[in-house]
């Protein structure tokens, strides 16, 4: 039985494991990694937060121009969750060697 052909995302995957054996991730260059992409999605969850208490008649009665408590508060989570996970990230973040790559190909 012919198995079947990895879909697109897991060719997209491949690449960026490819793409990240090539640049040698290493060193701080492994932090410097992990941080762009944390800080990257934390603005874009930032940017949602924000629209949502424009958009949401709920959250804009709680706060109309996003200078109350509770629009401080949600965003004060937000940043606290993604320093927790970013410390994670960082942490557990090892790519692969050239060799250890060439070998699993």
């Amino acid at each position: 039985m012919k198995s079947a052909a990895p879909g697109p995302r897991g060719r997209r995957v491949g690449r960026v494991r490819d793409l990240l054996v090539a640049i040698r991730l290493a060193g701080p260059w492994r932090w410097v990694y992990v941080a762009a992409a944390v800080v990257s999605l934390y603005l874009n969850v930032f940017v949602g937060v924000f629209q949502s208490f424009l958009k949401l008649p709920a959250l804009n009665a709680l706060a109309p121009t996003q200078s109350e408590p509770p629009f401080v508060v949600a965003q004060f989570v937000v940043l606290a969750i993604f320093v927790v996970l970013g410390i994670a990230a960082a942490r557990s973040f090892h790519p692969e060697t050239s060799a250890q790559a060439l070998s699993a190909a």
